[in-house]
């Protein structure tokens, strides 16, 4: 393979560049939504923070009067009180998710705090303080990377001050354009929009601008100027939601929301109730949720959740499927050049293979690639010990066991090394097995014993993710394997057991389980933090295979046994065909470098114990395409 600097010569078509048909239809069908009902907050208040996502949100803090310490989380449904702030206050300053969120500064009543505090999905610390208190920010991030910008400060009635969180400090930098506060804004700490708010005169404004990790750069307008705006999403997806565009001296309860899709602001459908000095949190333009405020007359309880519902790529009129397409390189001896389409149509398809012997397995795990599986331990009408591999064609029994039967357990490597831990034997157990490519040889156990886990890595580096003790509580543990031990790290946002996990040690995806309830909640690691991303289609216990960034998901139980499938493309997921037969409990995340192909090996259908059925998965679109030049 030739090094891609070496490759010269030649231009490749980006999205902004494609044809006629897709940028007329995107052109004549802007960003649009419409707003739904949700679930009501405990506490109306206006001067409240949002973080989180539209089925995990978090709101904090806020003015009744008087001033509320409140916490309450938000399940797609219905919001919870929780355990309130240390200090009370009011607009202030909140990033990160519903588990793991940082408060920064605001107004107690008697001046500007500030006091920052630390949430870990249960309770509220006190942390480094911010180096200026202020009131009515905004802040962007996670809690353990965010940004925090404006608001009114004393001495500087409209502050331009910019102040990061890097996990343990507050550091000020590079100050943006227009001071003001009571704005709005979306992004991580190395990106970030901030718009609107209220600036010195005082002046109501609409001036957007974008922070690229070194520089603030003005970019274009909102359409309509206001201040105590919320709003959501990514730098390049983001929301602008309600807010008072009356200018000084006057007041307005807007419902007005605007979208923005990293060149222009668009107006969209408005909220049902008006609001002013309310919250908003979500991933993008796409999905978001509004709460909180004062409509002009009392403050607002009211929760509306936003659904994106204008032009997809996949839409008829647009006259093709849009792809994402991931590698690309040159093969230097054949003089081509070469893409792997990681899409998201519908891709490929389910189809029948030789059943397991010995009938099969249900909950076992697996380890390698579907022309190369080896499955191991299980449940039949036992225990079960026994390993089967499978060669591409056949199924057959190799010397090697587990020493110890069980089921629930997780696997991860290839057939020739590998990994299989925790499970459960006559209690759920740590019990950790590698293997050579014929024997196991037990090894040092999981710090904490759990069945149903997912287990991700390039063997020998390994991660335990999530499982239940039996009986007992669902877990967020994440341990890391070196090769010898096992060392506790950071837990997952969302405990569950019988979720999928795919990937290595430094870039990992998990998805669906149970919490005890079935969940969609999709997470990926990028080596430090896990991040919630967009949820499955179906919320339900799962298998599955691939890599952080291209995976595909099965089966599994929602209330009964389904056949789903879903394809993840490092962003989202895409239905694709389903199983023939629904099952639950096939055997537990191997792990492939593509999705070419994958087994859904073993597992229970419903109404029977048959567990030696399997399939196999294939799919020409995720394969290697030569590109023609001339």
């Amino acid at each position: 393979m030739s090094e891609y600097k070496g490759i010269k010569g030649f231009q490749v078509q980006t999205r902004t560049e494609d044809p006629a048909p897709f940028a007329q239809a995107i052109a004549d069908n802007p960003y649009v939504g419409a707003w739904g009902s949700g679930g009501s907050l405990n506490t109306a208040r206006q001067l409240l923070a949002g973080a989180g996502t539209v089925s995990a949100g978090l709101a904090v803090g806020g003015q009744v009067p008087p001033i509320k310490g409140e916490t309450e989380q938000y399940n797609g449904t219905s919001w919870t009180e929780v355990a309130d702030l240390a200090t009370a206050r009011a607009g202030l300053g909140l990033s990160g998710t519903s588990t793991a969120a940082i408060a920064a500064t605001g107004d107690i009543g008697t001046g500007y705090s500030s006091a920052v505090e630390s949430w870990n999905g249960s309770s509220w610390t006190e942390v480094a303080e911010l180096n200026t208190a202020r009131s009515k920010p905004v802040q962007t991030g996670i809690s353990t990377a965010a940004n925090l910008m404006g608001g009114v400060s004393p001495g500087s009635n409209h502050s331009d001050l910019f102040e990061q969180w890097n996990g343990s400090a507050w550091t000020e930098t590079t100050e943006f354009n227009t001071g003001r506060a009571q704005l709005g804004g979306a992004g991580v700490n190395t990106a970030t929009l901030i718009y609107g708010g209220n600036k010195s005169g005082p002046t109501d404004t609409g001036e957007t601008e974008y922070w690229d990790g070194s520089s603030w750069t003005e970019v274009a307008d909102l359409t309509t100027t206001r201040k105590g705006l919320s709003g959501g999403g990514t730098y390049n997806s983001a929301l602008a939601v309600a807010g008072d565009h009356a200018g000084p001296g006057t007041l307005d309860y807007s419902t007005l929301t605007e979208s923005w899709n990293n060149t222009a602001w668009t107006e969209a459908a408005d909220l049902s109730t008006g609001r002013n000095s309310g919250a908003s949190d979500g991933p993008s333009n796409l999905v978001n949720l509004a709460f909180g405020g004062y409509d002009g007359s009392a403050n607002v309880s009211s929760t509306e959740e936003w659904t994106f519902s204008g032009i997809q790529p996949t839409d008829p009129a647009v006259g093709y499927a849009d792809a994402i397409i991931g590698d690309f390189y040159y093969n230097s001896t054949t003089g081509q050049f070469k893409t792997v389409n990681t899409g998201g149509a519908p891709l490929g398809t389910w189809a029948s293979m030789s059943a397991m012997p010995n009938d099969g397995t249900y909950d076992g795990a697996a380890m390698g690639t579907a022309s190369a599986l080896l499955v191991a331990g299980g449940y039949e009408s036992a225990l079960v010990s026994r390993s089967w591999t499978w060669n591409g064609s056949a199924w057959s029994s190799p010397s090697g066991n587990l020493n110890t039967g069980r089921y629930g357990l997780a696997g991860m490597g290839t057939t020739s090394g590998g990994l299989m831990f925790g499970g459960y034997s006559t209690a759920t157990i740590g019990n950790t097995e590698s293997y050579n490519g014929s024997a196991f040889s037990e090894e040092n156990d999981l710090n904490t014993s759990r069945t149903s886990l997912a287990g991700t890595g390039t063997y020998p580096a390994a991660l335990a993710i999530g499982g239940r003790a039996d009986p007992g509580p669902m877990k967020a543990n994440m341990e890391s394997w070196n090769g010898s031990s096992w060392t506790e790290t950071t837990d997952i946002n969302t405990a569950r057991f019988n979720l999928m996990g795919q990937g290595t040690q430094t870039a990992s995806l998990v998805a669906g389980g149970s919490t005890p309830s079935v969940t969609a909640n999709t997470e990926t690691w990028n080596g430090s933090a896990w991040t919630e991303v967009n949820n499955l289609n179906t919320a339900r216990r799962l298998r599955g295979s691939g890599i952080s960034t291209l995976a595909l998901g099965w089966g599994g139980y929602t209330s009964t046994h389904v056949a789903n499938t879903e394809s993840w493309n490092g962003t989202s997921w895409t239905e694709q065909a389903d199983l023939s037969t629904a099952k639950y409990g096939s055997s537990n995340n191997p792990a492939q470098s593509t999705l070419t192909s994958a087994i859904a090996a073993g597992g229970q259908a419903p109404g029977s114990t048959d567990q030696s059925i399997s399939e196999i998965w294939t799919s020409a679109d995720f394969q290697i395409k030569t590109v023609t030049t001339s």
